[in-house]
């Protein structure tokens, strides 16, 4: 092992040179070929068509009264606001305007009055994540909580909890029906106890109607049964949706310790993975099937990385770069696979992508 890892650091250091220089060269590719242009036509589209199925979840509301049908409506809402705050994502990324504040105003009003998620902290965690995608100790989406994403010696010692704990895979996805609550938790507590967070009382103001007002409308119209299965659905709903879409395009991949280094490039497409399906995949995930060109222009319009995948694909071809990818059901099978095998400690559960790259072939 010790003459393979010498091998690799070798390879690396023979090539880094030219890897400084990888990513500038595919960066102008894109930027050659027009793909950073603002698409403000179909953003007006997308938004204009997002609000008026808000405003018809509602109006099915209203008409519907106190009805076990109300279930239906409360799933069409999740629907509907998950695809509220993939948008709130591409203008959190500013893919929508060329205006920075433009672009906060609109993540600001729907993914934190809309979707009930803080502009702020999203921001923090997620601008981490994209920093060092699955790195120990940097990568906020895989510090060690309910599910571990890499073996650690914190595995729980409760049997109950050890034996849910060496079958995560299997409950992972069940486990995302609360998704939705802990984001809206983990915003309200970050508003509350970090008040250097950037516009936090505006923040706050706008959760208090979008989390307090909403349930206080469900339960003035609907008996208290009928109302509380209309949020836990649509709470669920919205969890599971939101969860699997992300889920699909980081968990599985390479893990690498906190000290390793890696150019941007490689760090970027070793670690995602993105999702088959062209269009339609592309409307169900807001544009997170195309995790490897997100990853690597995060500011780029959605439309437009359906462009770019051809571009990344040969540019990694020709540079011996792995790049994966599947269908989502073969994703969501190899995010089940690896978080059991992280479970039971499998050997291979860690593994360090520069090793497998620059191994000799």
């Amino acid at each position: 092992m010790q003459g393979t890892v010498s091998i690799a650091k070798r390879s690396i250091e023979t090539r880094r040179p030219r890897a400084a220089s990888d990513y500038s060269r595919l960066l102008l590719s894109a930027q050659d070929a027009g793909l950073f242009r603002r698409r403000y036509g179909y953003y007006a589209a997308k938004i204009t068509a997002l609000l008026t199925a808000l405003f018809g979840v509602a109006a099915a509301f209203v008409l519907v009264g106190d009805s076990w049908i109300q279930a239906w409506v409360a799933a069409v809402l999740a629907i509907v606001l998950t695809q509220i705050v993939f948008l709130s994502h591409d203008a959190a990324h500013r893919q929508i305007f060329n205006s920075h504040q433009a672009n906060e105003i609109t993540a600001l009003l729907m993914g934190t009055l809309v979707g009930g998620i803080s502009l702020a902290w999203w921001n923090n965690k997620h601008n981490k994540h994209h920093a060092a995608p699955n790195q120990i100790g940097k990568d906020p989406d895989i510090a060690p909580s309910v599910v571990h994403f890499f073996p650690t010696d914190r595995a729980p010692r409760w049997a109950l909890a050890a034996f849910l704990h060496r079958r995560q895979g299997w409950w992972f996805f069940p486990l995302l029906m609360v998704e939705a609550l802990n984001l809206h938790a983990q915003s309200v507590q970050a508003l509350l106890t970090r008040p250097t967070l950037k516009r936090r009382r505006t923040e706050l103001v706008m959760l208090l109607v979008r989390l307090g007002g909403y349930p206080v409308v469900l339960f003035l119209v609907l008996s208290p049964g009928i109302a509380g299965a209309f949020l836990g659905i649509q709470l669920a709903v919205m969890g599971v949706y939101l969860g699997s879409s992300f889920a699909a395009s980081h968990i599985g991949m390479p893990i690498v310790p906190n000290s390793s280094r890696i150019d941007f490039l490689r760090r970027q497409v070793l670690m995602s993975r993105n999702v088959a399906g062209g269009r339609a995949a592309s409307f169900a995930m807001g544009g997170l099937n195309y995790q490897i060109e997100h990853h690597l222009f995060p500011n780029m319009p959605r439309p437009s990385l359906r462009r770019v995948r051809p571009i990344v694909r040969q540019f990694c071809a020709d540079s011996s770069i792995t790049y994966q990818e599947v269908t989502i059901f073969r994703a969501w099978a190899l995010v089940t696979s690896y978080l059991n095998k992280v479970g039971l400690a499998g050997r291979d559960a860690y593994q360090c992508p520069m090793i497998t790259e620059f191994r000799p072939r």
